[in-house]
């Protein structure tokens, strides 16, 4: 049986990966996968297990009990994704990201690059690596027409934002876990993943912006456009954004989930939007384009028309792929897996860079969650913090190997097997980068 569920799911993986190749969506695949493996063990009657970190050990549960924990947490990080996705719809209702684009003043790619870039390191460790996609992605949309060019650019933000995100306790789900499992302290994960994250973002973009594709200037024109700023845009820009940084402040406050934070930052910028919507087409105008969009948003709230623009397809390829790895976390294969890994290498390094590479392939969140079972160091032992790094910054490899990535390629329509040739073996040579560079820290600076 351990067989049929391995096929099932490695179909579904070869699925999703020939998306474009098959011409069926990933989310189709992915929803089956994970339908078809939870009938299996269903049917089978085959036994479930949960992870005991302390007890480094599989304890018997039920299958109802366990495949509501899993949804339970799967639906943490999709309700948190609605609310944030629907924050940065309601800033573009308004055209508040006209704003950041205002400043963006130089056609150089080469300085694009690097300005995005910094950008994307910046705002993930702040508002976490899969918001920070969905902002600069849109905002690229906004600056660079040309398909191609636009592409790459989305292909370095991801590597840059899941690079930003692993060495801020919020900017990325993994990093999010260690802190709450109180396996990492917030000052300690970024002094020894802070510099191993810069090079992880500096390498790559460096040797990208060496290439053709970044020589030269973008053929936009920054001045056209102006007629849709409204006035009300950085007002929104800047109220979604510090809504957004409010959640882990109430996080801390209330020990809730972030979920909860979100929604009550969501109904807050929602508030606003509306009062600004009422003022902005309650002025009467003899422009007929203005009084034909006054009309038409008259009847919709912009809650209600940044909803309908979310990708959900991308919400539902996350609810199938993360519930698939959890049946395989919840038959205890993981669990076997990592502890047959690291009798196989008993190097932690090389066992902690391959959960990185693995990360790439399977998500992060199960692997990170069956590290907490395989190692039992103590808090802030280097291992947690090679472990943030490596699992944050090895998912950029795949374009599904990260949520940032997933979002990106739902934004932008990316092909898997264009990422692999072009963006992947710069992604890698961020990550060995940064790997090296902490090993050397923690060996002759940090613990030497």
């Amino acid at each position: 049986m351990e067989t049929i569920v391995i096929i099932v799911f490695l179909v579904g993986y070869l699925a999703i990966t020939l998306e474009h190749n098959l011409k069926i969506d990933k989310l189709i695949p992915a929803l089956a996968m994970m339908a078809l493996l939870w009938a299996i063990i269903a049917l089978a009657h085959l036994p479930v297990f949960e992870v005991n970190a302390e007890l480094k050990e599989l304890e018997p549960s039920h299958l109802d009990e366990i495949l509501l924990h899993h949804l339970g947490k799967t639906a943490e990080i999709l309700v948190f994704l609605l609310g944030a996705m629907t924050i940065v719809e309601i800033i573009d209702y308004f055209n508040g990201f006209a704003t950041i684009k205002g400043y963006i003043r130089t056609r150089s790619k080469r300085k694009l690059l690097w300005l995005f870039s910094i950008l994307a390191f910046i705002l993930s460790a702040i508002i976490d690596n899969l918001t920070a996609t969905i902002v600069l992605v849109t905002i690229l949309q906004k600056v660079i027409k040309d398909r191609e060019t636009r592409l790459w650019f989305a292909g370095l933000i991801i590597i840059n934002a899941n690079a930003g995100g692993a060495w801020s306790p919020i900017g990325d789900v993994t990093t999010t876990m260690l802190w709450i499992a109180n396996k990492v302290s917030a000052s300690q994960l970024v002094l020894h993943v802070f510099l191993p994250s810069v090079l992880c973002t500096v390498v790559p973009t460096w040797i990208a912006s060496r290439k053709r594709i970044f020589q030269g200037l973008i053929e936009e024109d920054f001045e056209e456009d102006t007629e849709r700023t409204s006035k009300f845009g950085p007002t929104m820009l800047y109220l979604g954004l510090g809504a957004i940084v409010f959640v882990p402040f109430f996080k801390t406050i209330t020990h809730l989930p972030p979920y909860v934070g979100m929604m009550l930052s969501l109904a807050v910028v929602a508030t606003f939007a509306e009062i600004y919507s009422n003022a902005k087409f309650s002025i009467s105008s003899l422009d007929k384009d203005t009084a034909e969009e006054s009309a038409q948003h008259s009847h919709h709230s912009p809650v209600h028309s940044s909803l309908s623009k979310i990708e959900l397809p991308s919400i539902l390829f996350f609810l199938g792929i993360l519930l698939a790895v959890a049946a395989l976390e919840s038959l205890g294969y993981l669990f076997h897996y990592a502890e047959a890994l690291n009798q196989a290498i008993p190097n932690t390094d090389w066992v902690v860079m391959l959960l990185g590479v693995g990360s790439a392939v399977i998500d992060n969140v199960p692997l990170v969650a069956a590290s907490m079972g395989m190692f039992s160091q103590g808090m802030d032992s280097p291992l947690w913090h090679f472990i943030a790094y490596s699992a944050g910054t090895g998912g950029s490899m795949l374009i599904i190997g990260s949520a940032a990535g997933v979002v990106a390629m739902g934004m932008e329509k990316i092909d898997f097997f264009w990422y692999l040739r072009k963006i992947a073996w710069l992604a890698l040579a961020g990550f060995l980068a940064g790997a090296f560079a902490f090993m050397f820290l923690r060996d002759f600076v940090l613990h030497g």
